[in-house]
């Protein structure tokens, strides 16, 4: 009795207590630029007559995310003059986009598509960097015991904050305009300023490489020496493939719904309202089975559910203009992004050393995001050549080839690669 009791007191210090709440408005913020260029501008675009490949072609804009690693060592050897070494770096991300942000309601799709798209990118490299502080200041904040919990917590909220542009501002947007839609979410990127002035740095942000060759190569030498550099290429080609097929499906979904009669306001509320429903359901269960399973079993559980989602996708474009089906489609294929976010994440943050978090998760998350970017460059495309049914069954056939690799990585009744979860202190 006495050790259920302690257990369920060790439980709420876990998750009542102030590293989740700053988890929880740090992660609004770093979903809410990306969530603005990945389903706001997409149907802004769309809706003033952009055609479907230029559109696409936009994801190549955003390369900051694929290449962000090049740079963190700079924010890691660097300290700006105030607020500290992380607090420091996110004033600097997160006021220019505001400002890049603030600059779309002044653009026009028509005639200054050129503009657009280098406002666009400059949003996408500060994102990217926005990410890599937060990423390494969650990383210093939490404990092992912590990690699980607040991972699921940020991608909730990370989650959550695709309402705003991908919700709230595509209703705007029907009932008022395209301008004050964007300016609805450049409001909220004032979240993240303001969290940034309320939080205090942490005791292992002190750690300041003393060059730029520490900074730079230490980082990359330690993760690809730990078991070897065959392992570690393996491991990253596992993160460029696990969510390539979940990835790809959900890169021009705002554009889809819209091309089968969706007005603004039944992508706004139906649509995204049940995104935030099933993201939280599947971060949610997603954590509780990592607890019971393990992270082995759960990539496992989590691979095969994306994968089916995908096909919901598949249906919802041979059944065209159904309110039902829109939603128990967008539900299943995000309850699936939500166990797989929390799933990689957790996955990365355990292949993390403690002394090298800004510059290795940075490496991490930017080889996850590749599909993200290159690979749906290229949907608009095969979307044009093939149609939409084609192009999810297309989807689900590239998810295959992640799942293959877990019986290398993550083998259901074996132990992952050895020592990846290594910790420097």
């Amino acid at each position: 009795m006495n050790k259920e009791v302690t257990e369920k007191n060790e439980l709420k210090k876990v998750i009542l207590n102030r590293k989740m709440l700053i988890c929880l408005f740090t992660g609004f913020a770093s979903g809410l630029p990306i969530y603005l260029l990945i389903q706001l501008v997409p149907g802004w675009l769309r809706q003033n007559g952009v055609d479907l490949s230029t559109i696409g072609l936009f994801s190549i804009i955003l390369f900051s995310y694929n290449w962000k690693f090049a740079w963190s060592p700079l924010m890691e050897r660097f300290t700006p003059p105030f607020l500290g070494k992380r607090r420091g770096w996110m004033v600097l991300t997160q006021v220019p986009l505001i400002i890049l942000t603030s600059c779309l309601i002044f653009l026009n799709p028509v005639n200054e598509i050129l503009m657009i798209a280098g406002v666009i990118g400059a949003i996408g490299f500060f994102s990217a960097s926005q990410d890599i502080i937060l990423d390494a200041y969650r990383r210093e904040l939490l404990s092992d015991v912590e990690m699980g919990m607040g991972t699921s917590i940020f991608v909730n909220a990370y989650k959550f904050s695709s309402l705003i542009p991908g919700g709230l501002s595509l209703i705007i947007a029907d009932l008022v305009s395209w301008e004050w839609a964007i300016g609805t979410a450049v409001i909220f990127m004032f979240v993240g300023l303001v969290t940034t002035f309320f939080i205090s740095e942490t005791s292992e942000s002190k750690y300041h490489p003393h060059s730029i060759k520490e900074a730079v190569i230490e980082p990359f030498i330690e993760f690809f020496n730990r078991n070897g550099w065959k392992e570690a290429s393996i491991v990253l080609l596992f993160l460029v493939l696990y969510k390539l097929g979940d990835n790809m499906a959900v890169a021009l979904e705002t554009p889809f719904f819209f091309d089968l009669g969706f007005s603004g306001t039944e992508i706004g509320t139906v649509a995204k309202f049940s995104k935030l429903w099933a993201a939280i359901i599947g971060t949610v269960i997603g954590g509780i089975i990592m607890t019971k399973l393990g992270i082995n079993r759960s990539l496992w559980i989590f691979g095969f559910f994306q994968i089916g989602s995908i096909l919901g996708y598949a249906v919802l474009a041979s059944v065209g203009q159904n309110i039902t089906v829109l939603f128990v489609a967008v539900s299943l294929e995000y309850l699936g992004v939500g166990l797989g976010s929390v799933g990689i994440l957790t996955f990365m943050s355990q292949l993390t050393s403690r002394q090298f978090t800004a510059t290795q998760f940075a490496l991490l998350s930017s080889i996850a995001a590749i599909p993200r970017t290159f690979a749906s460059a290229t949907t608009g495309y095969i979307i044009e050549s093939v149609g939409y049914v084609s192009f999810f069954l297309i989807c689900f056939l590239c998810a295959i080839p992640g799942m293959l690799l877990l019986l290398k990585i993550a083998p259901w009744n074996g132990r992952k690669l050895p020592n990846l979860s290594h910790h420097s202190s």
